[in-house]
């Protein structure tokens, strides 16, 4: 949450996200949305638009007031099945008896601004975030009962694995990799302990999946999601990252009336050099920068 800087600023809440805005001869404001994919979408559509007469600039924020805290070292947990009416200070005041909260959140449909149905809650304290993992699971929140577990993005990987100097991975590139029509991701490297609970597990907090093929015996599986910009942010978010002891490669799989035959992994030519990729915690936040011009 973007908090107050100066006599000269003040917060503005909205639905998923916040602006901040300063009332000077050249005005601008910060617009702060839970996720990447929300703030990159956002700024597609309304750079070089006109509002009230005047052409509004949109770019990435890089001032460093505008950051929110890092907890890319803190505990992270993944609350799923949340009723629709249920608010981020909900999850919050629920978990709050387990521990110090860092950060906590239910994720937002940009377009309706509704629940997707799932959330996430931050501790500080390791043991804290395992207890609330353990006795919240399956209790009653809003009418119904609530699914815990260890969020994908855990604390962060050995160095070996995060300085491997490759680049991260773009969700408005890897969007555009494949077909709108193709929703399958492509996982591989996990030579043993590879089940549907693990990938079902893992994957997710992405979006609704609707098919899970695993083959334990050649180390990989394909998940298929719902829509195209679900399979996207788990490739994102996923590839590089370690599963029971293996680091992982995910890239777009190849839709067949048949998965468990006729799917074969696309790969990317771009995507062959960052295959063992380290990808830091989803939660952070994106920030875009709104720059108002005044049209004479």
């Amino acid at each position: 949450m973007i908090t107050e800087q100066s006599d000269s600023s003040r917060t503005v809440n909205s639905t998923g996200f916040s602006v901040l805005q300063h009332t000077s001869n050249d005005p601008y404001c910060f617009v702060e949305f839970f996720e990447h994919r929300d703030a990159a979408a956002a700024l597609a559509a309304m750079n070089g638009r006109k509002i009230l007469g005047k052409e509004v600039k949109v770019n990435w924020a890089t001032t460093p007031s505008s950051q929110k805290k890092d907890t890319s070292n803190h505990f992270h947990v993944f609350v799923g099945d949340l009723s629709p009416e249920i608010t981020t200070d909900d999850i919050r005041a629920a978990f709050a008896p387990f521990g110090k909260i860092s950060d906590a959140r239910v994720v937002k449909d940009m377009t309706t601004g509704k629940s997707k149905g799932y959330g996430f809650v931050s501790f500080y304290n390791k043991l804290d975030a395992e207890n609330a993992i353990v006795h919240m699971g399956g209790q009653w929140l809003g009418g119904r009962q609530i699914r815990t577990n260890w969020a994908t993005r855990k604390p962060p990987a050995p160095k070996s694995v995060q300085d491997n100097g490759s680049k991260q991975l773009r969700f408005d590139e890897v969007v555009n990799q494949s077909s709108p029509q193709n929703c399958t991701v492509y996982c591989g490297g996990i030579q043993s302990g590879l089940t549907e609970h693990l990938m079902r597990q893992t994957f997710s907090p992405f979006g609704q999946i609707m098919e899970i093929r695993v083959f334990p015996e050649k180390g990989y599986s394909f998940i298929r999601f719902s829509s195209h910009e679900s399979a996207a942010h788990a490739i994102v978010s996923v590839n590089g990252t370690t599963i029971e002891g293996h680091v992982v490669k995910c890239y777009w799989g190849k839709e067949s009336p048949d998965m468990a035959k006729n799917v074969q992994p696309v790969i990317p030519v771009n995507l062959i050099m960052v295959c063992f990729q380290h990808i830091t915690i989803c939660f952070a936040v994106s920030v875009i920068y709104l720059h108002i011009i005044n049209v004479n």
